[in-house]
């Protein structure tokens, strides 16, 4: 295959784009990392790697390498595992005051003064009698270790006068009944230069905690599935350089040799690599091009947006970029002219805080150039 100095790109991932790489402070954020094949419930201290538990509640870890703690169904339900093959389960209200938590080191402690932003998925599981409508964020200077079943509550934390705490509430309107889809958890805060270590949960007592029922002789507990965990600056950088926008009213000669190049409706759905029929319409228009010149060649870069871990991020951009140099072939185009990779999140053109701007770095760029 040909060498190529550029790339064009193709619209392939929904993500902010920023210069400068923004880095997941959490390690193995999709629990992807075991010591051992979860064989039993409330393991999930012993087996994941760089996670713990603040308290002595049996949180739960399932992978699919397991027959007894598998993937997607489970004692609680059925759900896919979308970011890999593990994630983790846990009461976030039971009878009782009984509640379970996730908890883990950062890789650095945070700036003072410093805009961060906390992401991760959920999904209710299907034998849930009840959902929350809030989930707590709790960040402490030193690792947390209490040996209680109930929540964790501030006058447990307190007692604890060398320990210093972030507590943040992240309320949806969203997240609360949804049993099918994982659905994302997120909001912004101002460090306070003491954050060393994360816990995730229910931090509120029963009769604090606002509920909706899901069943009508609700008696149990609300119990969640939850993967994906994102912590990263939230600060503005600078963007990468914008590619020319291409749009099905664009004229052949806006190819221009050599130039990164974006498509208007080359997208991609959320964690999906299938190119949509709009996109493949726009793809047409390139393949007409490159057929009327055999010494062109096109150079295929995929792109995700910033949520989920580099390795896996950096799979789904190669699949991208693939889909996109398959349809090519697909429609005549000889293999041999085309080269692809996926970059992952590393190269955003919008600001990941927001929906739209994830959209927009969700994408395919290519560029086209004469052969050497």
């Amino acid at each position: 295959m040909p060498t190529l100095k550029k790339h064009i790109t193709l619209f392939l991932c929904t993500l902010c784009t920023y210069t400068v790489i923004s880095q997941n402070l959490i390690k193995n954020p999709s629990f992807e990392d075991f010591e051992n094949c979860p064989e039993q419930l409330g393991n999930f201290d012993a087996d994941v790697q760089n996670w713990s538990t603040p308290t002595i509640g049996s949180t739960d870890y399932f992978n699919g390498c397991s027959t007894a703690m598998g993937t997607p169904k489970n004692f609680n339900g059925t759900q896919p595992s979308d970011f890999g093959v593990g994630y983790a389960g846990l009461y976030l209200y039971a009878p009782d005051d009984y509640r379970e938590y996730l908890q883990a080191e950062l890789n650095e402690t945070l700036e003072k003064g410093k805009k961060y932003k906390i992401s991760f998925y959920v999904s209710l599981a299907e034998r849930s009698d009840f959902a929350i409508k809030e989930f707590g964020v709790l960040f402490s200077k030193n690792l947390l270790h209490f040996p209680i079943r109930k929540e964790l509550s501030k006058m447990h934390l307190y007692k604890d006068r060398e320990n210093k705490y972030n507590l943040i509430e992240i309320g949806y309107s969203n997240f609360f009944s949804d049993t099918q889809d994982w659905i994302l958890v997120h909001t912004e805060f101002k460090a306070k230069g003491t954050e060393n270590f994360i816990s995730i949960g229910n931090f509120k007592n029963n009769k604090r905690t606002r509920l909706f029922k899901t069943k009508r002789n609700a008696k149990q507990g609300a119990y969640y599935y939850m993967d994906m965990v994102l912590l990263e600056s939230a600060e503005p950088t600078d963007f990468v350089e914008k590619p020319l926008a291409i749009t099905a009213n664009s004229q052949i000669e806006a190819f221009q040799l050599g130039k990164t190049h974006v498509f208007e409706n080359v997208l991609f759905d959320f964690d999906e690599y299938k190119l949509l029929e709009t996109a493949k319409k726009e793809m047409q228009r390139i393949y007409d091009y490159l057929k009327e010149d055999n010494t062109l060649y096109i150079a295929i870069d995929g792109h995700t947006d910033s949520i989920g871990s580099e390795a896996y991020n950096l799979s789904l951009s190669n699949k991208r970029a693939q889909a996109v140099a398959d349809y090519l072939v697909h429609l005549g185009l000889l293999d041999h002219r085309i080269v692809w990779q996926g970059q992952g999140g590393l190269k955003p053109i919008a600001s990941n805080a927001s929906e739209t701007g994830r959209k927009q770095n969700r994408r395919v760029e290519f560029t086209i150039s004469k052969k050497e």
